[in-house]
């Protein structure tokens, strides 16, 4: 079964910005580790290999340069809906475990390549922080990317301010240093929370 199914997907609007079901059948979406929850792994697979590349022009993998551990979203810099919640999320929660000993990428997958090149998406997410890492590709890297983290999304509309609006899945993956999905986090959580659960994986 599709990730698309078992998680909510976020209509990335500043007129919709709620969440939108995906698929015939209402799936529960997985539950949040709680700090005193015993880490466990994914009940199905998920992640896998993909070569992109960064906003400074360098090519990426699923492996993180700097041998971090990686909070992933897919979603677009122009986004005016959930993205604008979840990037600012993600730095926060970085910079709070990097207080704890614990670095974290805040990395940024983008579903619209068009507008989201080498050239445009660093000055976006720069607006937000400097510490973001956008990654883009051609076809053929980005649906390898698609692919194996199972995400699913779709154009709604063009806004005369922002452009192609999408509705796409917004869960954060949190990704071990080599790549290996460890678990997703809603991105309506707290920063403190994202700490408590990250660092429960980080100390696994």
């Amino acid at each position: 079964m599709k990730l698309r199914n078992l998680l909510l997907a976020a209509a990335c609007s500043g007129l919709a910005s709620g969440a939108l079901g995906h698929g015939p059948e209402k799936q529960a979406a997985p539950s949040v580790l709680a700090p005193s929850d015993p880490v466990t792994a994914l009940p199905w697979k998920l992640g896998g290999a993909f070569e992109l590349v960064d906003h400074t022009g360098k090519t990426r993998t699923q492996t993180d340069p700097d041998g971090r551990m990686q909070l992933v979203l897919f979603g677009y810099a122009n986004c005016p809906g959930i993205c604008s919640a979840a990037l600012p999320l993600m730095v926060d929660a970085a910079e709070l475990l990097e207080r704890r000993g614990v670095s974290v990428s805040p990395v940024l997958i983008t579903i619209d390549p068009v507008l989201d090149t080498v050239e445009t998406m660093g000055p976006a997410l720069a607006k937000i922080s400097t510490d973001l890492v956008g990654l883009t590709g051609d076809r053929e890297g980005l649906s390898a990317a698609y692919d194996a983290f199972q995400i699913d999304f779709e154009k709604i509309m063009d806004d005369p301010e922002y452009g192609p609006i999408y509705a796409h899945s917004s869960h954060i993956f949190l990704l071990d240093q080599a790549g290996k999905v460890l678990t997703l986090l809603p991105p309506v959580l707290p920063a403190e929370q994202v700490v408590n659960i990250v660092m429960k994986y980080a100390g696994s």
